[in-house]
């Protein structure tokens, strides 16, 4: 098989992750990398692992074993603000937004801009934030109405904005359509794509099958802890994928799609 990406170093490469909780092993010797401008899907079952070693990338939770490269660097990712520091951002399928407040307080939540005299420069931080997210969706109105009146689509536009201005080079996104209607899944989708043009890293967790293969250049896909497969979209099918996460193994006779041998 050609490798692609045989002279590039990765932006993200996690080699034999561990993760126990006592006796009980969550993520058990997962390797898996992440190219720029490239999006691999992450799936599996709940209670498969996959969230679990998302985590562990955005700092949320500390590995038990293996290492973590970000740029060919061995990465100390201790908190989400380590993470960060490496321009790591993860957009939760609960988007962890503030309810009560409006999209600017929650683009700067924790990373809030001051004056020069130390007081929040609430004006500056309207300004940045009506820019971002009118780049992301030129018709985004409401920008001072708390975002708990704001629809799933705009609240996930306000995610994607606060990863990109504080410039993600690798975004980790939980289940980014779930429960969106689809004009509104559509739009992410798109977003999605931009980002990847722009030469970001995607992790993409999702459950939709038509977004994994609509979106993603390789899936990996996870069983009881372990990566039991890491794929080129074009050599797989949504029963491959179905195999993998259900039985952890691919169909009898398997054979790659996208080749006549």
């Amino acid at each position: 098989m050609l490798d692609t990406h045989a002279s590039t170093t990765p932006l993200v490469q996690m080699s034999d992750i561990h993760k126990h909780f006592g006796g009980i092993h969550a993520v058990e010797g997962v390797s898996v990398d992440l190219y720029p401008g490239e999006v691999v899907g992450v799936l599996g079952h709940n209670g498969a692992g996959k969230s679990c070693l998302m985590r562990m990338l955005a700092g949320a939770m500390l590995p038990t074993g293996g290492e973590i490269f970000v740029n060919g660097q061995r990465a100390d990712l201790k908190t989400p603000q380590d993470a960060k520091r490496y321009g790591i951002e993860t957009i939760y399928q609960t988007l962890a937004l503030a309810n009560h407040l409006d999209a600017a307080a929650n683009l700067f939540l924790g990373r809030e801009l001051k004056t020069r005299f130390g007081n929040l420069d609430e004006t500056r931080m309207h300004a940045e934030t009506k820019d971002a997210l009118r780049q992301l969706n030129p018709n985004f109105k409401n920008l001072k109405d708390p975002v708990a009146r704001l629809s799933g689509g705009q609240r996930q536009v306000i995610a994607i904005a606060r990863a990109i201005y504080f410039q993600a080079k690798v975004l980790i996104m939980d289940e980014p359509t779930a429960a969106l209607g689809p004009s509104e899944t559509a739009m992410v989708a798109d977003l999605t794509l931009r980002l990847k043009d722009e030469g970001i890293g995607i992790f993409l967790i999702s459950h939709d099958m038509h977004d994994v293969f609509d979106l993603c250049d390789r899936v990996m896909v996870m069983n009881k802890g372990r990566n039991v497969g890491t794929f080129r979209i074009g050599d797989v099918d949504k029963d491959d994928i179905l195999s993998l996460i259900i039985k952890g193994a691919l169909p009898d006779g398997w054979v790659p799609r996208g080749r006549t041998s």
